[in-house]
């Protein structure tokens, strides 16, 4: 597969580690970005090649991994540069299928893609919602090249906001929590190194078993807590202080922000 790659940043860079990892012939992928070193920098690590955009012309998959300011205007900008079956894939956020059709030439295959940043590690969520008029073989080789970097769900573009949500922002949630647990750690006596190596492990520790002993959060949160023990006690100030409910507000606040991206752009 010949894939251009548009963008040469933090979630470039994760997308295109995961392709080399699974197999991809690096010689078949093209870098774009404006800023040369970090284009030589890839092409060191990885043995792509750095070109510009006419190069889109021989692609089968066109990825946009550029920040959703920049992305309407390098749409455009391929415009002349694509073969009527190159695949596009926006990785921006906020940015609908509909202002990415109007901005590539009539018919373009296209792709929306939210990824979140655990794909650097190859541990990352993405959501695909395929564009009008798009196959199925189309939707598989887009699927294929996010599964690269973790899991992948194919959503209706009505849901992408509420995956946005949960999954797009959801690591800031968690890093926020463990931040707040560290200095919960420090303030009973610990020494910072401490209290981090301990919530470190005790969220990858749980991460594993949520996504390895095929239990719920609920049943597992259960066999944590004793009754009238000392989990249950930490439980019941947790919901004395509205966790729970400023958990949902959250995602309610992130969907409204994302529906509010995509109708201001």
């Amino acid at each position: 597969m010949r894939i251009v790659l548009v963008g040469a940043g933090a979630m470039g860079g994760a997308l295109l580690s995961g392709w080399v990892a699974g197999g991809q012939d690096p010689a078949d992928v093209v870098v774009v970005d404006s800023y040369t070193p970090r284009v030589n920098e890839l092409v060191a690590e990885f043995g792509v090649r750095g070109a510009d955009l006419n190069e889109a012309a021989e692609a089968d998959v066109v990825v946009l991994a550029v920040k959703p300011h920049q992305i309407l205007g390098v749409a455009k900008a391929l415009d002349g540069a694509l073969r009527p079956g190159t695949v596009v894939v926006s990785i921006a956020a906020g940015v609908p299928l509909a202002k990415l059709v109007d901005a590539l030439p009539e018919g373009q295959p296209v792709f929306r893609v939210m990824p979140n940043t655990p794909a650097l590690l190859g541990k990352g969520m993405s959501g695909v919602v395929a564009g009008p008029g798009t196959s199925q073989d189309q939707q598989l080789m887009v699927v294929g090249l996010l599964d690269a970097v973790g899991r992948t769900v194919v959503i209706d573009e009505d849901h992408i906001d509420a995956l946005t949500g949960l999954s797009g922002s959801g690591p800031a949630y968690l890093f926020y929590v463990a931040e707040a647990m560290v200095e919960a750690g420090v303030h009973q006596g610990l020494t910072r190194p401490e209290a981090t190596a301990l919530v470190n492990q005790t969220f990858v520790g749980a991460a594993a078993m949520l996504d390895e002993s095929g239990d719920s959060a609920t049943l597992l949160r259960e066999r944590v807590t004793s009754p009238g023990g000392t989990t249950a006690a930490a439980l019941r100030t947790l919901d004395d202080h509205g966790v729970r409910a400023a958990l949902l507000a959250a995602v309610e606040a992130c969907v409204e922000r994302g529906a509010q991206m995509a109708s201001d752009g």
